[in-house]
Formats: C-alpha cells, sequence, structure tokens
C-alpha cells in the first residue's frame, strides 16, 4: 500500500537579497522621512564640501616646486624641501612662540570673561537683557579694518586719546606704532573685546536651557548668587565649556591673521611680539612669492592643529568622558 506523504512548502524565500540593496532603500526611507532637514542642511554642506573639502586637493603644492605653466599636477616635486624654508629661518622660534602664547591667552580671557557676562546677564532683569546682548555682540561682526581705525583712533601718536590721556596726567606721548613691549597687552584686549560677546552669548544661552528648580532649591536653602553661579551654573554647562576649549585648542598654531597684521599696521618694529606664524609666511610669500613654501607651513598647522584637538578631547575624556567631545 503506497502511502503519500503531505507536500510541505517552505515559506522562506532561499535567496538571500543584497545588502547593498537593502542599504539603501533604508537610507532612501530615511531621506523621505527626514527631507526637509536635509534640504536645510544642504546649503552648508554644500558650503563646507566647496570651500573646506575640495581645496585639500592642494595639500599637493607643499610638496612640489610650483610653477604657474605647469600647474598643480605637472610641477615638480621636491619632498620636504618647501619646509626647510620656515624650519631653518632666524624668526621660526619667535614666530611660533608668540602664535602659540597669545592664542592660548586669549582661549583663557576669553573663557572666563565670557563666562562671567553669560552669568551676569542671567542676574540682570530680562528688561535690559537684549540691549547688553546687542552690545555683546556687534563686535563679532566688524571686520579687522574696521577694528584697526577703532585702534588708531585711541593709539594715534598726533590725535590719540591715549596720548592725550598721557599728556593730561603728565606724562609723555607713546610712539605705539614704534613700541613693540605695549603690544601683548593692546592685542589680548583687542582680541577679548571682539571675541568674549559671541561666546558670552552661546554660554548664556545653554544657562537658559538649565533646569530652574535648581535654583529654586538653592534660594530655599539661603545660597547666594555667587554660591549659586558657582556651585550651580558652572558645573552644569561645563561640559559645553570643555568642547568649545577643545575645538580652541585646534587654533593655537593658526593665530589670527587679520589681528596680527591690521591691528599693529603692519609695523617693523613691533614684530618681536606681534609677528606670529601666519604673518610671517604672508610677508614671506610676498617676497619671495613661493606658493609652495606657503603650503607647506599651512599643511604643517593643520596637522599640528588636528593632533592638538584630539590630544586636548583625549586627555579631557581620561578626566571626565561626559565632557569630551567624542
Amino acid at each position: 500500500m503506497n502511502s503519500s506523504k503531505p507536500v510541505v512548502r517552505d515559506t522562506h524565500s532561499n535567496v538571500k537579497q543584497n545588502p547593498g540593496t537593502n542599504f539603501f532603500k533604508r537610507e532612501w526611507k530615511h531621506f523621505n522621512k527626514n527631507r526637509e532637514l536635509f534640504f536645510i542642511i544642504f546649503p552648508g554642506a554644500l558650503k563646507i564640501l566647496i570651500f573646506s573639502y575640495l581645496p585639500m586637493i592642494g595639500i599637493i603644492l607643499a610638496f612640489k616646486d610650483y610653477r604657474y605653466d605647469k600647474g598643480i599636477f605637472g610641477s615638480s616635486w621636491v619632498g620636504l624641501s618647501n619646509f626647510k624654508f620656515f624650519f631653518l629661518s632666524d624668526t621660526a622660534w619667535r614666530v611660533t612662540r608668540n602664535t602659540v602664547l597669545y592664542e592660548f591667552g586669549y582661549i583663557i580671557l576669553t573663557t572666563i570673561f565670557a563666562l562671567a557676562f553669560a552669568v551676569m546677564l542671567n542676574e540682570i532683569s530680562r528688561k535690559f537683557t537684549k540691549f547688553y546682548q546687542t552690545a555683546l555682540f556687534l563686535p563679532h561682526f566688524l571686520s579687522w579694518v574696521v577694528v584697526f581705525y577703532i585702534v588708531f583712533a585711541f593709539l594715534d601718536i598726533n590725535n590719540g586719546m591715549l596720548n592725550k590721556l598721557l599728556v593730561y596726567l603728565g606724562f609723555e606721548e607713546v610712539n605705539w606704532y614704534l613700541s613693540a613691549g605695549p603690544w601683548p597687552f593692546i592685542l589680548n584686549v583687542v582680541a577679548l573685546w571682539k571675541r568674549v560677546g559671541y561666546s558670552a552669548l552661546v554660554y548664556y544661552a545653554a544657562i537658559m536651557a538649565l533646569n530652574q528648580e535648581y535654583y529654586e532649591a538653592a534660594r530655599m536653602d539661603g545660597a547666594s548668587r555667587w554660591h549659586m553661579a558657582t556651585k550651580i551654573t558652572v558645573p552644569l554647562i561645563t561640559p559645553l565649556i570643555s568642547i568649545l576649549i577643545i575645538l580652541s585648542i585646534g587654533s593655537l598654531f593658526t593665530g589670527d591673521f587679520g589681528l596680527h597684521f591690521f591691528i599693529p599696521n603692519n609695523s617693523g618694529m613691533t614684530y618681536p611680539t606681534t609677528d606670529i606664524i601666519d604673518t610671517y609666511i604672508y610677508r614671506a610669500l610676498l617676497t619671495i612669492g613661493d606658493v609652495g613654501m606657503s603650503a607647506a607651513i599651512g599643511l604643517f598647522q593643520s596637522v599640528v592643529g588636528l593632533i592638538l584637538v584630539v590630544t586636548a578631547n583625549y586627555v579631557v575624556k581620561k578626566l571626565n568622558s561626559e565632557n569630551s567631545l567624542w
């Protein structure tokens, strides 16, 4: 007697789907779901692509003897010869020291004063907050050329307000643009005036987002404003402070060209205390006209900046992983 067994069909397909197809389908669904957000970030992403990533092709100029008639890819390779221009120069140590010390001072001063202004903005009446915010933020939008004329109104040897004040007090006039000594103080003051507003508003926005229940509980316990600022406000926004400092450390080797070129008016007598890597390379490029040398120092600054950022983030992560950038 023949017994027939029921045929069981496998409902699962044995054909494996292509992982690449699944990936594109998943990403396409993700794009359709958030297409408005993608369209919003598109202009910024396009700007970064054009001005930040595409120019990286020019890195090869640091290793070539660039000639205009041969172009970037046709110029001959010279290895590390372009880097010798900077490292073997007599002023390499001076401009490197000035660049690092100035930028480190700017970071410290800007962070301290920005935090102080942010805390004070949080304490004043909301009626005058907009006025103070505008007054702090306005210098951020001024170009260094405009700032130079403002500073020049104070430092001019003949009609400067500072010299008039010195004469009124019985002191002699000072030719600021022929004296190297006062410029570390002048540059720090000018940089602080221009930078502090932006950082202060960033910190102020972070303070406004804090849970107000912390402050209410502190008031009930009789805490003063100083204690609330030092024990509640600053500790709660420490992660933001750490992130901004880590990002700023990346610019230790890349000085502010506009500040150090325009404000001292490119006066040769002030070079010992105002000259940084960027201004030195700019003058060398005008004098020698060697694009490869300029590209070599730019690459050197970028690599050192990347190392500094990674190192700073590593140190912060070891101290407190919650305050690190990644």
